[in-house]
């Protein structure tokens, strides 16, 4: 149950860097590296404010800003500068870790939950109501996802929003209706990264601290709930895939704890998350071959 708890609150979480690399890679059809970047600013960020007395809710605020800051640095270097996208996120990304150890100070700022040097996190005010800490984690992160999905739904419904989807679809019918595409690439960006940011931010407090390296292989993360979510939920609605990116993210951390617990070492979880995604992204083509190879016996039976 344990187990459980942890990687559904895990899951929620990483769920709103699972809907940031869905924003780029799909609505977009873009690959954002700078979210390796971009989810340890938001973290030391949060970190860093915390850690001096500040106030959480405000921490994860300024988180979602300084992710924003790193979309908008990449969509500048893209669009302005038509420097390739992943070339763009790659600089993002490198410039990131330099920003962060200004930002914490160090390479690592701990959060400790209890004890003497406790510090007060977000979710510390559910916990004072006789919450455990990892249900608090859930009941906050299923809030949070909620809000956000919404907020996201409506977004996009709106013509604004809808300027962006066509942009990812058509770029070049959309400039010639008059619209600044641009701008609409670098609003994305930072939507983008502003979640990525906050999920950063809402990790480092729920893990307890914030290090400059928590943010590698973070696009492989989001590609694997993102992939996840595409081949178990076939659905077409927007609000549909949200959803199915919160589960495919909550199926993912799942499937890392069992994995975990059937005693795999944790130096070859970096390959067998690439492996997952890898599996991931080929199963079309693999469904494609099958029932191309089934007509095909079915035929010769005939």
């Amino acid at each position: 149950m344990l187990i459980f708890q942890g990687a559904v609150s895990l899951g929620l979480l990483w769920s709103l860097m699972a809907i940031g690399v869905y924003l780029t890679f799909r609505i977009l059809g873009m690959p954002d590296l700078s979210v390796e970047g971009t989810i340890i600013l938001g973290a030391a960020m949060a970190a860093s404010w915390i850690s001096q007395g500040g106030n959480p809710f405000v921490a994860t605020l300024m988180a979602i800003l300084v992710g924003c800051a790193g979309g908008l640095v990449t969509g500048i270097l893209h669009t302005k500068f038509k420097i390739p996208p992943i070339l763009a996120g790659i600089l993002t990304m490198v410039a990131s870790y330099s920003v962060v150890i200004r930002i914490m100070g160090t390479s690592n700022v701990p959060l400790p939950p209890h004890g003497p040097r406790r510090v007060i996190s977000v979710y510390t005010f559910l916990q004072e109501m006789g919450l455990a800490r990892q249900i608090s984690i859930i009941v906050l992160g299923a809030v949070v996802v909620f809000v956000i999905g919404a907020v996201l739904y409506w977004f996009f419904g709106t013509e604004l929003g809808s300027a962006i989807r066509a942009t990812g679809n058509n770029r070049q019918m959309v400039s010639a209706q008059g619209v600044n595409t641009d701008t609409m690439i670098i609003i994305c960006l930072m939507i983008s990264n502003g979640l990525v940011g906050m999920a950063g931010a809402l990790v480092a407090q729920s893990q307890g601290f914030a290090s400059v390296d928590m943010g590698m292989g973070t696009i492989v993360i989001g590609l694997a709930s993102v992939i996840i979510a595409e081949v178990l939920f076939r659905v077409r609605s927007f609000w549909g895939r949200l959803i199915s990116l919160v589960a495919g993210s909550i199926i993912y951390r799942l499937i890392i704890a069992m994995v975990l617990e059937l005693g795999m070492a944790p130096t070859d979880l970096r390959l067998f998350q690439s492996i997952t995604v890898a599996i991931a992204l080929t199963l079309p083509l693999i469904q494609e071959k099958l029932a191309k190879f089934i007509e095909k016996i079915s035929g010769r039976r005939v």
